[in-house]
């Protein structure tokens, strides 16, 4: 497995981590506890040992919950992130804003630690920033977690660079979290200078391009309940055109003997010793898939021919509510 240093720490990670937020929502039904549980330590014998999950997946924060159980006497040598900020109603799950505030910080880092388990988290992202609360305000709280040892090094998640320098001026920002994939390349003008330039990891979620890059959609449909149903990508016109460009790319990882998400993600992990992944699933086979990219070398013809696909991408990252709350 490929080693990578997280921003300016001494810690050092596997390349690809595993992405925790399907096992509980938004991609449809969560899954079955004992069935998610048997995954995630699948994963740590696989030799994955960051996790990435947040505040906000499953009603309840039932993500956190059931890493908390999963991970109990293994707890040791495993790297945990998670996130707050974004806010939801306790019981309905509903969305009640963006709340990045000393007193929230305080309460959601006291919050997880509980359902986690754990007496420290290794890495605390805010989710999203707050526009009423400057970022020096929420980082100031978030570098105090660092001093009392609650947490060991933060982040920020989908923020602009102006916001990543002016946080980094305030405490260490040791990873920068953003959509990035072939499917999704938006931050290399903005946000991947900054991380650069301050020293910090980016953390890519979703390298797969929600799945549409692992090759699955090509003989199925959305499932139920599956939030990218709303999603400008996966949607009439949009949807058949970023098909026809992942069948072209399914080409390419069949003329190398590989599969498509291994072609996805090794485009993503090429990108530069910075970039860890957080690939998320719920399934075994998909799991030893994704770890098998670190085996796929891309020859620079390959991703010159990956970037002119990359530009022929139709629709938005995220609906009109979902856009609004990113690049803050």
């Amino acid at each position: 497995m490929q080693a990578r240093k997280l921003g300016g720490t001494e810690i050092c990670l596997p390349a690809i981590g595993l992405g925790c937020m399907g096992l509980s929502e938004f991609y449809g039904p969560p899954t079955d506890k004992a069935t998610a549980i048997r995954l995630l330590h699948e994963a740590i014998e696989l030799g994955v040992i960051h996790f990435d999950t947040a505040e906000i997946y499953g009603i309840r924060s039932a993500n956190e919950t059931l890493l908390g159980e999963a991970f109990a006497g293994k707890r040791e040598h495993l790297f945990i992130a998670t996130k707050f900020g974004p806010t939801r109603d306790w019981e309905t799950g509903l969305r009640t804003g963006i709340d990045g505030s000393r007193k929230n910080c305080r309460c959601a880092v006291d919050g997880s630690l509980q359902r986690l388990r754990t007496d420290v988290i290794d890495l605390f992202y805010l989710h999203r920033v707050d526009p009423a609360t400057p970022i020096e305000e929420t980082v100031s709280a978030m570098g105090e977690l660092v001093s009392e040892g609650k947490v060991r090094a933060i982040g920020l998640s989908e923020a602009a660079g102006d916001t990543i320098r002016r946080a980094a001026a305030i405490h260490p920002i040791s990873a920068v979290q953003s959509e990035y994939s072939i499917f999704a390349r938006d931050i290399e003008a903005d946000v991947i200078p900054a991380c650069l330039e301050v020293g910090a990891s980016l953390t890519a979620y979703s390298p797969l391009g929600r799945g549409i890059l692992s090759g699955r959609f090509m003989n199925e449909s959305l499932d139920d309940g599956d939030w990218r149903k709303s999603n400008p990508r996966f949607r009439g016109d949009a949807y058949a055109a970023n098909l026809a460009l992942a069948k072209e790319i399914e080409a390419l990882a069949q003329a190398k003997g590989c599969a498509t998400a291994q072609i996805a993600l090794a485009w993503v992990l090429a990108q530069g010793d910075h970039v860890l992944t957080i690939p998320g699933t719920t399934k075994l086979k998909n799991l030893k898939t994704n770890l098998d990219s670190y085996q796929v070398v891309l020859e620079l013809n390959e991703r010159d021919a990956l970037n002119v696909l990359a530009d022929l991408v139709k629709g938005e990252r995220y609906d009109e509510l979902g856009m609004a709350t990113i690049y803050g």
